[in-house]
Formats: structure tokens, sequence, C-alpha cells
């Protein structure tokens, strides 16, 4: 079989819960939340080629194409600790919407690391693939496993859930942008959950025997300042409930926000009447579960199984 080029999905994610728990002395914020891949996706290639660059395109001229993009950032630090010698071509397809909360460039770093697994037949253990995520940003690791999973620290120590039912969803991306930069300044005391608060991995009843996404899990600790510093982002909310979702939340730090449907049917009365908005950008999806994620990677797939040791 030819290994000179593979095309896979960077899947975005949602948060079924987000809780700010404090600030640590580094700066950072410690945060317990649930994290789910869905179907919205970027797409990318990667071509091998015969010299070491690492060379990256993307059709969305607003991103940057140098170190500044993970996607290459990921090829690099790949390339240093495997394969010096070995170079690629990266061609992003952005279907993602940036500063939206969805994880859109942490997926691509990720998937860009299982594709050059593959690419560049590179036996790497999982946790030699965990210690170059965590480098890259704190929602790295989480897309290094997709499914569901519980994330601790600041995010980047993961923990894999069993999957649920696949649910019908809408993300809506309205005009507002913040970046998560901002809403962690934007951050009160009184926005914070306490250290003591009852976990949201218990709280979301996210279990091998659950089969519906718990309507009283917790919300998410960005949406208050979120919503006062964009008022549009708190209205694509509102509009997803009145369009008949069971429940809607804000997917990270913003500005996307999602509806979980009961139905197909249901999504598609939603996005007749949402889609009347001016400007907000509609995304049909669905949740993706971790057997999904890794079939999805196609050839990739084996290397995937065989870096988990299955």
């Amino acid at each position: 079989m030819s290994r000179t080029t593979i095309t896979l999905p960077a899947f975005a994610k949602i948060n079924l819960g987000l809780r700010v728990l404090g600030q640590r002395s580094d700066g950072y914020h410690e945060i317990d939340t649930v994290l789910q891949t869905i179907s919205l996706h970027d797409t990318i290639t990667l071509t091998a080629t015969n010299s070491p660059e690492i060379e990256l395109s993307c059709d969305d001229r607003s991103l940057p194409t140098d170190a500044d993009n993970l996607a290459h950032r990921a090829a690099k630090a790949f390339q240093a600790r495997f394969t010096p010698n070995k170079g690629v071509r990266i061609r992003l397809e952005k279907r993602i919407p940036t500063q939206a909360g969805l994880g859109g460039g942490s997926s691509d770093a990720a998937v860009t690391l299982w594709g050059l697994a593959y690419l560049w037949r590179v036996d790497a253990k999982v946790d030699e693939l965990l210690k170059i995520a965590r480098g890259l940003g704190a929602d790295v690791p989480f897309f290094v496993f997709g499914g569901a999973a519980r994330g601790t620290g600041i995010g980047d120590n993961i923990a894999p859930l069993n999957d649920v039912p696949d649910k019908v969803l809408l993300v809506v991306k309205p005009n507002a942008s913040i970046s998560t930069a901002e809403a962690y300044r934007s951050l009160k005391a009184r926005s914070l959950t306490t250290v003591d608060a009852k976990t949201i991995l218990s709280s979301s009843e996210l279990s091998e025997n659950s089969d519906s996404f718990d309507s009283d899990a917790p919300g998410n600790d960005f949406e208050p300042v979120v919503f006062e510093l964009e008022p549009e982002i708190s209205r694509a909310r509102v509009a997803l409930m009145n369009a008949g979702a069971e429940a809607a939340l804000m997917a990270g730090s913003g500005s996307a926000v999602f509806g979980i449907f009961d139905s197909e049917d249901a999504q598609k009365r939603a996005i007749q009447v949402i889609e009347l908005e001016s400007g907000w950008r509609v995304f049909p999806c669905s949740t993706v579960g971790r057997s999904h994620y890794r079939s999805a990677m196609g050839a990739a797939g084996e290397t995937f199984a065989r870096c988990f040791g299955q």
C-alpha cells in the first residue's frame, strides 16, 4: 500500500459542561469539563515529500500557514521527535469556525500527529503523542482520544468516558467573536465554581449505562461573562431553545453555541427558523463516539489502534 498521501477529518468538539475551579499560582485556571467530538470537521491532507521541509497551505487565507498554525507546529514537533529527515506538505480545508470554542486548531494539530505516525511509519506510543500534544495546547490531548472524555487540570488531563448513543445537534456561530484569553480575563470571582463543588463527571451521568445527556448536568461558567461582553451569543443560545432544542449551551469559551435535538426532523425545523438571522452560520451535525472517531481515520486507524495497544 502506498503511503505517500492521506486525507483525514479533524472533528470539532463541544463541552457538555465546563466548570472553572479557580486560578493557579502559574496563572492558568483549573477546570473540570466533559468534552465530546462532533461531526463538524476540517479536512487535512498530508503528502510525504523528499525534503525535510514542513509546508502548509490553507483555503482560509485569514489563517497563518507558518509556525503560528497549530497543525504546522504539530508536524514540526513530531518531526523533531521521530523523523528529522522527513518532510510533508499539509493541505488544510477549514470548515470549523475560528474563535468559536470548538477546538478546530487543536483538532487539526492532533490529527496531524496521527496522520504523520501513519505516513512516516512511526510506531509511537500514546504517551509520546500526548507529551507532544500537551506542548501544543490544552485542548490538543483530548483530540488524541476523541469521543467523550473528562478534562481536568488546565483541560489537558484526559480521562476517556464510555460512548453514548449519537445525539442530533445544531451548532450556531453568531457574528460575535471572543478570544479564550479575553474570556478568562473577564471571569470574576463570583463566576468561579468552588473547588468543593460536585464534579462534572458525577453530575453529567456519562457512564456505560447512560443513553442520554443529563438535563441537570452543570452549565458553562464562561456563559455569564461572555453573554455580558457579547449579548449576541446569548441571543443565539436563546434562539436554539426557542427553536425546540432540548438543551443549549455555549461551546468552550465561545462564541459558538449548540443545541441538542430529539430528532433530525426537529433539527431541520430549527434550521429553517435560525437561518433567518442575518450573518449567523448554522452547522447541522451529530456527536461522534470514539469508535467512529477511530474508524473515520481509515488506514491511519490501524496506527491509531496500535498506539493504544489494541
